[in-house]
């Protein structure tokens, strides 16, 4: 899948939508989820134009690489979220449910956040 230029989180990276800004870097901006799944739930995406943690992971720069991780790393404490615990979520593609077109990762925090995934029957 190509990079749409025109998707939601572009035009935020853009200015052109508001977000609810929690922690921004050279690399990586963090806001508040408009649809909250969770107490805390936060969405760090990188600046530049990856559809996916592959593509990102394969395409993005070391040091690109390593200011969105420490922009996840800010962001849980800044929210104070590491002590108690958190979940970090990225869906991709099709099968993973991803609805915006643009890498992101999503910070779930506040709750007992349960199994992640039930176990499959043999």
């Amino acid at each position: 899948m190509a990079y749409n230029d025109q998707n939601i989180f572009a035009k935020i990276l853009r200015g052109e939508i508001p977000c609810d800004k929690v922690y921004e870097n050279d690399y990586a901006l963090a806001f508040r989820d408009i649809a909250p799944q969770t107490p805390v739930h936060v969405l760090v995406i990188p600046k530049g134009p990856y559809v996916s943690y592959v593509e990102f992971s394969e395409q993005a720069s070391d040091v690109e690489l390593a200011g969105f991780m420490r922009a996840v790393g800010a962001v849980a404490a800044e929210l104070g979220i590491a002590e108690a615990g958190s979940r970090i979520l990225s869906n991709q593609g099709e099968d993973g449910h991803q609805e915006v077109p643009h890498f992101h990762l999503h910070m779930l925090a506040g709750k007992n956040l349960g199994r992640m995934i039930k176990p499959i029957d043999k």
